[in-house]
């Protein structure tokens, strides 16, 4: 026996509020629905950086360009409504780690999402190792 899921429980919701919503919603009104670190950014407004980056988002909207990566540093931006359905290559030090961004993602900040560091595998003395495993004692 299969339960059935209602359409009304897949759609997304945050804080109560449906995507088209928070689309229409202004910017202040929305910065309430945040928590408390990302509400205390956003009302001290934007850096040059981040205005130019929702500048490019707003001007691609208009066009229709969805499917072009847009490329960033700018690791400090929350991720807002308008956002959504866009890619971004989102500079991680080393590289443009690609994110398509969905809806749950809203609130979040874009460094969040391409991590910085990666996990460190090390292999047998001498080989893959680090300076201090050099001089382990040798097998046998």
């Amino acid at each position: 026996m299969s339960v059935e899921i209602p359409p009304e429980w897949k759609k997304f919701m945050y804080r109560g509020k449906t995507l088209e919503e928070l689309m229409q919603m202004p910017m202040d009104e929305f910065v309430k629905l945040l928590p408390s670190r990302q509400r205390r950014s956003l009302t001290r407004g934007f850096t040059n950086a981040q205005r130019r980056l929702l500048e490019k988002i707003r001007k691609m909207r208009r066009q229709g360009l969805f499917d072009k990566t847009i490329k960033t540093h700018v690791r400090d931006m929350v991720i807002l409504p308008e956002m959504v359905g866009f890619k971004f290559g989102v500079y991680n030090g080393k590289e443009f780690v690609e994110v398509q961004i969905v809806p749950e993602m809203i609130g979040h900040y874009l460094g969040e999402i391409s991590v910085t560091t990666k996990k460190v595998e090390h292999g047998e003395p001498g080989l893959k190792a680090t300076r201090s495993s050099l001089f382990l004692a040798m097998k046998g």
